[in-house]
C-alpha cells in the first residue's frame, strides 16, 4: 500500500497530535479545508499504541462518511473496503482488512451497546464534533465511560473547526489541545441582501446566476431543504444553458446522486451544486472555487406541549458560516456571496444550538437506560439535558413499558432499542407485528420517516410507494428502510404487502398504536381560517382543510402534524381512516359515571360516558346522580361563567363592600376577603353549600346571595360589622339614610341639605374613624355640594348655594344661619 498525504495545513500539527495521543487523548482544533478529515486517520494508523487495531471515524452524515472513506482509499491507492471503509445505514464497504472505518454517529452507538469493549479497535475519532447533534454527544459520553471502566488504553481524539476547545478537553480529563494552521486559501467576502420581492429559492437562484457570470470556478449554493432546492433549480434550469451542471444535494438522495454532485462533471461543465448543510463540512466538493450562502437552515425542534418534532427554518449561526464559507477555499482563492447583510452577520448567534437542548430525548433515554444509567449527569456531557424534556422522556418510556418505576430498562425496552427508530415507531412495529401486521407497519414507519408526501392520506401514501410511483430516490430510500426493518422483525419477503390488498383500516390500526393519543374526532362547525378541527384523545385539537379527502372521516387515526411556530395550533400532515369498531377494540373506552357542566346547555348534565382519553364515544343519561356531584358540578359551572350569573342585589353587593371596607379600613384584623376574585378562587368553600337542587344557570335566581355572604362572617363579626359599617345613619331630622360603600374609599351619605341644618359635624362610621362624604342635595335630589367637611361646607360653601338655589325654589327654607335652623324635610307651610 502506498500512502500518499496531500500537502495540507494539518500535517504540520500530526507530530505534536502523535504526541498528544500516545499518552491518552486529544484534541485537534483545525479549521474549514485543513484536511483533518482525510489526513489525520492515515498519519495515524502505523502508530505503536495503535497495534494494528482499527482506527474508527465518526461523521455526522452519510454523505460525508462515504466522501471520506472514498477521499482516503484513493490516497491510498485502493478500492472503497480494503484498507479503509465504510458503514452507514442501508450501506457497509468493509472487509477483513479493513484498519479505517468510517461510520456515522448512531451506529457507534449501537456497536457500544452490543460490545462495550469494542474489541479491535484502537482509537476513536469524532470528526466536525461541534455540530453537536445528539447521537455524538450519546457516542462520545458512553465512549469515555467504556475508557474509564472498562479499556483505559482506549485513545480518543475529538476534532472540529469551531469549537470551544477548553470545555471539550475538559470533558476529555483535561486532555492535550492540539491546534493546526488555518485555511488554506482566502475567500473574499460579499455581503449582497436580497430582493424583498423574491422568495428564498428564487433570491438564491438569482444569486448564483450573478456568480457564474462574475466569478469562475463550480459554484457551491446553500439551501435550508429539498424544497427550496427544487425550487431554485427549476428556476436555473429555466435560465442557464446545457454548458452549466445543475446538481441537487441533500440526505434523501441516494449515493449515486450524492456522488455525482461531488465528483466532477463528467462532460467537462461548470458545475452549480444546490446542496443543504450536508455540504457546510467534511466535503471537499472537486472544482468550486465559489459559495452563496442562503443563510439558512432547517432544524428540529421538540415541541414539548405537542408532543412532536417541528422542523423550524432558522438563521444559520456565525460559525456555520464561515464552515460554509470555508468550502470556497480549499482549493484556491475564492468568494462567499452572504445573501444579508452586514449588520445581520453581527446579530447571528455565533453556535449552532446542540441538539441535547432542543431535541427529542426519547431514544436518548432510552440508551442511557440500556447502558444501565438513570441519570445523565453522571456520564461526560458537555451539555445536561434540559430537567423537562428528560422528565418528558422518562415518562414516555414509562408509558410504553419501556422501563420500568426505577428507571431501569425492560425487556420491551430492549426489543424497542433494537429497531432503528425512535421508541413510539418501534412501538407501533412491535405492536403491529404481534396483530400480524408486521409488514404493513414497515411500509408505514418508512413512508413516515419521508418528509414530503403528495395526499395526507397516508394508507393512500402508502399504496403509491407499493405501485412504485414517485421520486425515484424516495422510493428506493422507503424499500432499502422497510427491507432493513423487515429483517429485524423476522418477515422474511418484502412483497408481503400488496397494494391491491392494502386496508386504510389497518394502517390507522397501526398507526394508533404508535400514537393513541392523536385518535381524533371531527367536532362540529368549522374553526378560523375555514379549517375542520379534530379533537384528540390526548384533548388536543388538530386541523385540516375541509377540501381534503380525509374530511369526509369523523375519526381520524393522526401519524404526524405540524406545529405552527409561537403557536400551539396543529395541522395534519398524515393521517389514515379508522374501522372505528376495529380501533376501540384495540383500545378499549373506559366506561365512568360523569357528572359535569355542560357549557352549552348551561346546565349540569350526568351521564354515563365511554372515553377514549379526552374523547368521548359514548353517553347514556345517568339515572339519580349523587347530590354533591351535581353541587360540585354547578359550582364548576359558575365557575366558567363567573361572578356576574349569580343573582346580585344591591343589599348583596353592598354586605361585601361593608366587608371590603373594613378589610381596607382595620388591616390588623381578620376580616374575610369577600372581593370578585377571591369569591370567585374560593367557589367551593361558600357557594357550594347552598347549591343544593340547583342544576341549571336559571336557577340561580333562586339563591339569597345576600345572605349567604353574611354567613361568611362568625356571628361576633356581623355585630361589629353592622355597628362599624352600618347600613344607613340617623340625620337631624331623623331620618335614616342608607350609607352607599365603595372600599376602600369613604361611605357616601345622600341626604338633602335641609335635613342636615343644625349638623356642625360630618357624621362618620368605623368607630368615628371615618368621615363619611356628603352628597348634600337640592330639593330636586340633585348634589349642590360634596364635602367631607360639613362644618367648613357652612361657613364656606352655604352662603353660595343659598344665593343659587333660593330663588329656584323659594318653597324650601334657606336661613342665613344654618346651624341655627330647625332641620326639616319638607318644604314651608303654605301662608293662610
Amino acid at each position: 500500500m502506498n500512502r500518499r498525504l496531500p500537502d495540507l495545513p494539518v500535517v504540520e500539527a500530526v507530530p505534536r497530535l502523535r504526541t498528544a495521543l500516545a499518552q491518552g487523548c486529544a484534541v485537534l482544533s483545525a479549521p474549514p479545508g485543513s484536511g483533518k478529515t482525510t489526513v489525520i486517520p492515515l498519519a495515524l494508523l502505523d502508530e505503536a499504541w495503535l497495534a494494528g487495531q482499527r482506527i474508527v471515524m465518526l461523521e455526522p452524515r452519510r454523505v460525508a462518511a462515504r466522501a471520506a472513506a472514498a477521499r482516503m482509499a484513493s490516497l491510498c491507492g485502493e478500492a472503497v473496503g480494503e484498507t479503509v471503509g465504510y458503514q452507514v445505514r442501508f450501506e457497509r464497504k468493509v472487509s477483513a482488512r479493513t484498519r479505517i472505518e468510517v461510520v456515522t454517529e448512531g451506529l457507534l452507538a449501537r456497536r457500544l451497546q452490543a460490545d462495550p469493549e469494542l474489541p479491535g479497535v484502537g482509537l476513536l475519532i469524532f470528526d466536525e464534533f461541534h455540530e453537536r447533534s445528539l447521537d455524538a454527544d450519546l457516542a462520545l459520553a458512553l465512549a469515555l465511560d467504556v475508557r474509564a471502566n472498562l479499556r483505559p488504553e482506549l485513545r480518543i481524539l475529538v476534532m472540529s473547526a469551531t469549537l470551544d476547545v477548553a470545555r471539550v478537553s475538559g470533558l476529555l480529563g483535561d486532555a492535550p489541545v492540539v491546534e493546526s494552521g488555518g485555511r488554506p486559501f482566502e475567500v473574499e467576502l460579499r455581503y449582497a441582501p436580497p430582493r424583498a420581492d423574491l422568495d428564498h429559492a428564487g433570491a438564491v437562484a438569482q444569486a448564483v446566476y450573478t456568480a457564474l457570470h462574475e466569478t469562475t470556478g463550480d459554484v457551491l449554493a446553500f439551501l435550508p431543504g429539498a424544497r427550496e432546492i427544487r425550487g431554485a433549480q427549476r428556476l436555473l434550469s429555466e435560465k442557464l444553458t446545457d454548458r452549466i451542471g445543475l446538481y441537487p444535494l441533500y440526505g434523501e438522495l441516494g449515493p449515486r446522486e450524492q456522488d455525482a454532485a461531488l465528483a466532477a462533471d463528467p462532460h467537462g461543465r461548470r458545475k452549480v451544486i444546490l446542496a443543504t448543510n450536508i455540504a457546510q463540512t467534511s466535503l471537499t466538493v472537486d472544482g468550486v472555487r465559489t459559495v452563496v450562502d442562503g443563510g439558512l437552515v432547517r432544524v428540529a425542534r421538540f415541541d414539548l406541549g405537542a408532543g412532536a418534532n417541528r422542523l423550524d427554518t432558522e438563521r444559520v449561526s456565525r460559525a456555520s458560516a464561515d464552515q460554509r464559507a470555508g468550502r470556497a477555499g480549499r482549493l484556491g482563492p475564492g468568494v462567499c456571496y452572504r445573501l444579508w447583510s452586514r449588520e445581520q452577520q453581527a446579530r447571528l448567534p455565533a453556535h449552532d444550538t446542540p441538539e441535547i437542548l432542543v431535541a427529542d430525548l426519547t431514544r436518548f433515554a432510552l440508551e442511557l437506560a440500556a447502558w444501565g444509567v438513570r441519570d445523565p449527569a453522571t456520564l461526560a456531557l458537555l451539555d445536561a439535558p434540559p430537567q423537562t424534556s428528560w422528565r418528558y422522556a422518562c415518562e414516555l418510556l414509562r408509558e410504553l413499558g419501556a422501563i420500568d418505576g426505577e428507571a431501569r430498562i425492560t425487556a420491551h425496552g430492549r426489543a424497542l432499542l433494537r429497531l432503528p427508530a425512535l421508541p413510539r415507531r418501534a412501538q407501533m412495529l412491535l405492536g403491529a407485528h404481534a396483530h400480524g401486521l408486521g409488514a404493513l407497519a414497515c411500509w408505514v414507519a418508512a413512508v413516515l420517516d419521508e418528509r414530503e408526501a403528495g395526499s395526507l392520506d397516508l394508507a393512500d401514501a402508502v399504496e403509491q410507494h407499493l405501485r412504485e410511483r414517485g421520486e425515484p430516490a424516495a422510493l428506493r430510500r422507503v424499500r432499502e428502510a422497510v427491507r432493513q426493518m423487515q429483517r429485524l422483525l423476522g418477515i422474511d419477503a418484502i412483497a408481503a404487502v400488496s397494494a391491491d390488498r392494502l386496508s386504510a383500516a389497518e394502517v390507522a390500526r397501526i398507526v394508533a398504536w404508535a400514537y393513541p393519543e392523536r385518535i381524533a374526532r371531527r367536532r362540529p362547525g368549522v374553526r378560523g381560517h375555514g379549517e375542520l378541527a379534530y379533537q384528540c384523545a390526548d384533548g388536543g385539537e388538530a386541523t385540516l382543510a375541509p377540501s381534503d379527502a380525509l374530511a369526509a372521516s369523523e375519526w381520524l387515526a393522526i401519524a404526524h402534524w405540524s406545529v405552527d411556530g409561537g403557536t400551539s395550533a396543529r395541522r395534519i400532515r398524515f393521517a389514515a381512516v379508522p374501522d372505528v369498531a376495529q380501533l376501540l377494540d384495540d383500545h378499549p373506552p373506559r366506561i365512568e359515571p360523569r357528572v359535569h357542566w355542560d357549557a352549552r346547555a348551561q346546565a349540569v348534565v350526568a351521564e354515563r360516558q365511554s372515553r377514549l382519553g379526552a374523547l368521548i364515544v359514548e353517553r347514556k343519561p345517568l339515572a339519580a346522580p349523587a347530590g354533591a356531584a351535581v353541587a360540585a358540578a354547578m359550582c364548576e359551572g359558575v365557575r366558567s361563567l363567573g361572578l356576574d350569573a349569580l343573582p346580585w342585589t344591591e343589599a348583596a353587593r353592598q354586605i361585601q363592600a361593608r366587608v371590603m371596607s373594613l378589610r381596607a379600613w382595620r388591616a390588623d384584623e381578620d376580616w374575610p376577603d369577600l372581593g370578585d376574585d377571591a369569591l370567585l378562587a374560593r367557589l367551593d368553600e361558600w357557594l357550594l353549600p347552598h347549591l343544593d337542587g340547583i342544576t341549571r344557570r336559571d336557577h340561580l335566581s333562586r339563591l339569597d346571595l345576600a345572605t349567604i355572604l353574611r354567613q361568611q362572617l362568625d356571628d361576633g363579626q356581623q355585630q361589629r360589622l353592622d355597628r362599624l359599617a352600618p347600613t344607613h345613619l340617623a340625620v337631624p331630622t331623623g331620618s335614616r339614610i342608607r350609607l352607599d360603600y365603595r372600599p376602600p374609599e369613604p361611605p357616601v351619605l345622600a341626604v338633602k341639605l335641609q335635613e342636615m341644618f343644625g349638623c356642625a359635624q360630618t357624621p362618620t362610621v368605623n368607630e368615628r374613624r371615618m368621615p363619611v362624604v356628603l352628597h348634600l342635595l337640592s330639593p330636586a335630589q340633585r348634589p349642590v355640594a360634596v364635602t367631607q367637611d360639613l362644618a367648613g361646607f357652612w361657613r364656606c360653601g352655604y352662603a353660595d348655594v343659598r344665593k343659587d338655589l333660593r330663588g329656584r325654589y323659594p318653597k324650601h327654607p334657606w336661613p342665613e344661619d344654618p346651624l341655627a335652623a330647625v332641620p326639616t324635610r319638607r318644604a314651608k307651610p303654605r301662608s293662610g
